[in-house]
């Protein structure tokens, strides 16, 4: 947390966090582009912030893209605020980003647990694992190309748009997100209202990269694709850090969160 919080405390640091909340996914070139300072400058401002998790990396090709990570502002909030505390400041946040704040269109996380390659990919993969911890079950073969369904809380979910996009074991795993049915939405407890807004909205992706880091291995999922005001982003971002936490909590404990 000293490392977050010196990380913030320079005004060039804090624009380059704006600029990606503007938009997410940047590559250096792109950074500078928004910015008075040398290519060398920004680069080195980008390592302290990526130090201190407030960043995260992908690759696209040769490109390196910098992404927003919302790990380490979320456990600042989860220290110091409680949950009552937490739902007003939240409504606050809400209507300040509703005035203010251009839409962003993907979520980005990034955690360091410790396991290995090995075990980690299988517990993305193996049905075993994660009803364990996300009470989902997938049925696919895990080859790039192949059909994907989807069962949670009793409800099957298969669709022709529901495919495995990439598939590099202990490395990247890419998929399309799930098909939102009535069935799903029975099974979630989602209104009828909620679930019309889901079916309008466009099919999103998820992607997995996998570092090893010694004895950890560090897992950064990117979640994109959202259309502006996206519903499904407004629920998948509060749903992905208990997630994650209850994957680490199961592979460094054998128990997941409850």
């Amino acid at each position: 947390m000293d490392e977050v919080f010196k990380a913030l405390a320079d005004p060039s640091r804090r624009r380059l966090l704006d600029l990606l909340n503007e938009r997410n996914g940047q590559t250096l070139r792109e950074l500078c582009a928004g910015l008075t300072m040398a290519r060398q400058s920004v680069s080195k401002h980008l390592g302290v912030l990526e130090a201190a998790g407030l960043v995260t990396t992908t690759w696209r090709g040769r490109e390196k893209l910098h992404h927003l990570d919302a790990a380490p502002i979320n456990a600042i909030a989860e220290r110091w605020m409680t949950r009552y505390d937490r739902r007003r400041a939240g409504a606050l946040a809400d209507l300040k980003r509703a005035l203010e704040s251009a839409p962003m269109n993907e979520f980005a996380y990034t955690t360091y647990i410790n396991t290995t390659p090995e075990k980690l990919w299988q517990a993305l993969t193996d049905p075993a694992f994660t009803r364990q911890y996300w009470g989902v079950s997938f049925e696919t073969d895990w080859k790039p190309g192949s059909p994907m369904a989807w069962t949670e809380n009793g409800a099957k979910t298969e669709d022709p748009g529901q495919v495995v996009l990439e598939s590099d074991p202990y490395r990247k795993l890419s998929y399309t997100w799930h098909t939102f049915t009535a069935d799903w939405a029975n099974g979630n407890g989602i209104d009828a209202e909620t679930l019309a807004k889901l079916q309008r909205e466009s099919r999103t992706k998820v992607t997995f990269t996998l570092e090893p880091q010694g004895e950890m291995v560090k897992l950064t999922v990117l979640h994109d694709g959202f259309d502006d005001d996206s519903t499904t982003l407004a629920m998948c971002s509060q749903g992905w850090p208990a997630l994650l936490s209850s994957l680490k909590t199961l592979l460094e404990t054998g128990v997941p969160l409850p």
